[in-house]
């Protein structure tokens, strides 16, 4: 009895991430507020009733969607802002690691980067949440480094809210660049890198 369980929860599972890999396909052309569930069910050859068992609505699977997208990189968040290594350095490591993301998960990019403002409000607010903590567990990295002494909680936070908007924007720059010539591409991530660096120097001088 037991294997048989198994065996439903292994399909219940692939079923559920068919649904997902076919909804992020599908919102590679449209918004999630234009995305119906009968064209998520159909692409994946399964009932619309069947959709149902997985998720409440499409709201809820693109809640599931921003998981996805964002639930793994706080790890790789928190690794750009690591105080090992020289400043251009740590420059230099956090553009590889956002580059090497957009290359590997672009649909998840850019699913983010249209959802982030989009008409769907649980997404917003998911997203939102994850922000969120990303922000604070950059705040929590920053606060390592020597050069937090004497700065206050609410400031850290600020600091580290323009490192995860920048992470963001580098991120969505470089998702449209992929498309574009090596020359433009290295551009983008040489204005990204000085952006990274004036954020550096307003931190170093915030106190004066």
């Amino acid at each position: 009895m037991s294997h048989i369980l198994g065996v439903r929860q292994a399909q219940k599972q692939k079923t559920r991430q068919a649904l997902l890999d076919a909804a992020l396909e599908l919102l590679e052309h449209q918004s999630l507020s234009s995305l119906g569930l009968r064209e998520v069910t159909r692409a994946v050859g399964v009932a619309p009733t069947a959709f149902y068992r997985h998720f409440r609505s499409t709201a809820d699977l693109g809640v599931a969607l921003v998981e996805e997208a964002l639930g793994s990189l706080h790890p790789m968040i928190r690794t750009t802002v690591s105080t090992t290594g020289d400043s251009d350095r740590r420059i230099a490591r956090a553009i590889e690691l956002i580059s090497g993301h957009v290359d590997t998960h672009p649909a998840h990019v850019r699913f983010i980067a249209r959802e982030r403002h989009g008409g769907v409000q649980p997404v917003r607010e998911a997203i939102r949440d994850q922000l969120a903590r990303f922000t604070e567990e950059v705040k929590t990295e920053l606060a390592k480094d020597p050069e937090a002494e004497g700065w206050s909680d609410d400031d850290l936070l600020m600091l580290a809210g323009l490192y995860v908007d920048q992470m963001l924007m580098t991120a969505s720059l470089l998702l449209e660049a992929q498309e574009a010539t090596e020359e433009q591409r290295q551009r983008v991530t040489r204005v990204a890198a000085r952006q990274l660096r004036l954020i550096g120097v307003g931190r170093a001088h915030w106190l004066d």
